[in-house]
């Protein structure tokens, strides 16, 4: 069995932009849905109250990315992602979907400046066209943006 890299407990930053990918479970295809959106965003659009801000995100069939800054220190990012999943899993058993529904974990990626950001966003937004799930980006209607982000160095310090 191979084991799993081990998650950064400290950052060196103080408030890091993370970008996020969580996949299904035996990557089935449960999320490009409106009622799993509406779950997502309802979930996210609280987020703050969680000490997190969600940027912009995409939901696929199978995974979802998206962008986050944990705000609260005493909020541990892979917490906050397991609340997610299960808020996103509460509304998936509600309509009789076996489980598991989410592989164990996520992958992360500390944002470490403007430019990786927008060449990220550019390659996670147009997931959807190289699916041939939509034509264009904006045709897709589970992506969007909850709080616009930016990586400012001197806020993150």
């Amino acid at each position: 069995m191979v084991e799993r890299l081990r998650r950064l407990e400290t950052t060196y930053e103080r408030r890091p932009i993370y970008f996020v990918t969580a996949c299904t479970a035996e990557r089935r295809p449960l999320l490009a849905n409106e009622l799993v959106h509406e779950a997502f965003l309802r979930f996210v659009e609280q987020a703050p109250d969680r000490g997190a801000w969600v940027g912009r995100y995409v939901l696929m069939p199978d995974h979802l990315h998206l962008v986050v800054v944990i705000e609260d220190d005493r909020v541990r990012l892979s917490e906050w992602i397991r609340s997610l999943k299960n808020s996103i899993s509460k509304v998936l058993r509600a309509e009789d979907e076996p489980s598991p529904h989410w592989q164990k974990g996520f992958f992360d990626h500390i944002m470490r400046g403007s430019e990786p950001y927008s060449q990220k966003w550019d390659y996670v937004r147009t997931n959807p066209v190289r699916a041939g799930l939509v034509a264009r980006p904006e045709d897709w209607p589970y992506a969007g943006e909850i709080h616009e982000l930016e990586y400012r160095r001197d806020l993150l310090l």
